[in-house]
């Protein structure tokens, strides 16, 4: 590859959050544009998602499927970009891929397992950079697993899902509709409401900033919630197990609620999982890896039919990474939040 200049802008964490996230945490950087190796590509990043995963890979702890990331390294973040050098057959030039690029220009990716901050996936054909930071990348295999893996519906069930309005949140109502599902959404605005219920097909959608939750749980589901998934977790999850129906499922994958949080929220109604024998269980995309090319590949598909919709807010400018993720927790947004790297065509 020939360039004028050898230059990779980064922006990179310098300062773990304690408490809520800020902008201080992170710094813009020069960098070398890296030489990819044996079954490797270098990847021109065209957008990056700005997703929760964020907020547990900047944590000391880490997510607990990927290690936390380490001061002066680049954000991990999902992204999508287009295949510039190859040395793998599974990534030719031109390509356009879904991976973690992390908040950078220029990125190392792999066609295989052999390392899962690395690997990539060609996006469907007829598919956009756009659709590929939406619905297609990590967050769209995580909401396929969970409801064609995690919890399956059954015709006719209540599957409840909170945040409602959110990238995998989205997802989820639209997966579950198809189904069979009866799906309610909980999300935190009227306009967010609307949109679950108008386009993406919810029966109902709480309002949980201006809805009593509890009240309007047991007069929607007078049976109980067959199944939660929930991306909220806190208060919310507390609320939802009082309504969790006989052998209901709960499935666990995100903390929007308390990732910033200084103490956890200590759950007063996990006994009724016990009395109503349901369960519970952690969802994590990393042992669903092997469904990615059926995820991407069906959901290419619904969207390419309009069978599925999404909404997403384009910001221009890496520099502008930062403030996306602290608006995720501010919540002050309607559908996934996605950056432009400067200069990069979406198409």
């Amino acid at each position: 590859m020939s360039m004028v200049s050898r230059i990779n802008r980064q922006i990179v964490l310098v300062r773990r959050p304690v408490g809520m996230v800020d902008e201080s945490c992170f710094a813009e950087v020069e960098g070398e544009i890296p030489t990819p190796g044996d079954g490797q590509a270098l990847i021109r990043v065209l957008c990056v998602a700005i997703d929760p995963a964020i907020r547990g890979w900047i944590d000391e702890r880490g997510s607990g499927y990927l290690p936390a990331l380490k001061l002066g390294e680049p954000v991990r973040a999902n992204g999508i970009g287009v295949v510039l050098e190859t040395r793998s057959e599974r990534l030719p030039v031109g390509a356009l891929v879904t991976c973690l690029t992390g908040w950078q220009e220029y990125s190392i990716a792999c066609g295989d397992f052999s390392d899962l901050t690395k690997f990539a996936s060609p996006l469907p054909e007829g598919c956009s950079a756009v659709d590929g930071a939406t619905v297609l990348g990590q967050g769209a295999v995580t909401a396929y697993a969970g409801v064609v893996r995690a919890a399956p519906p059954v015709a006719g069930e209540t599957y409840l899902v909170s945040a409602a309005a959110s990238g995998v949140g989205s997802l989820v109502v639209q997966l579950a509709r198809l189904e069979g599902a009866r799906v309610i959404g909980i999300a935190g605005s009227p306009e967010k409401c609307r949109w679950v219920v108008e386009e993406l097909g919810a029966e109902a959608c709480i309002d949980y900033k201006r809805e009593n939750v509890d009240a309007r749980l047991k007069a929607l589901c007078p049976k109980g919630v067959n199944v939660f998934f929930d991306n909220v977790g806190g208060e919310l999850l507390d609320v939802v197990l009082r309504r969790i129906a006989h052998r209901g499922r709960i499935v666990l994958c995100g903390s929007l609620s308390t990732d910033n949080a200084a103490e956890p929220h200590r759950l007063r109604n996990y006994d009724r999982l016990m009395s109503r024998r349901a369960s519970m269980v952690g969802l994590n995309v990393i042992d669903h890896w092997d469904l990615f090319p059926e995820a991407l590949k069906r959901i290419g598909g619904w969207l390419a039919s309009g069978t599925l919709v999404y909404r997403s807010q384009v910001v221009d400018g890496l520099e502008h990474a930062p403030n996306a993720l602290v608006r995720l927790y501010e919540g002050d947004h309607l559908g996934k939040l996605v950056i432009r790297v400067a200069g990069s065509p979406l198409g």
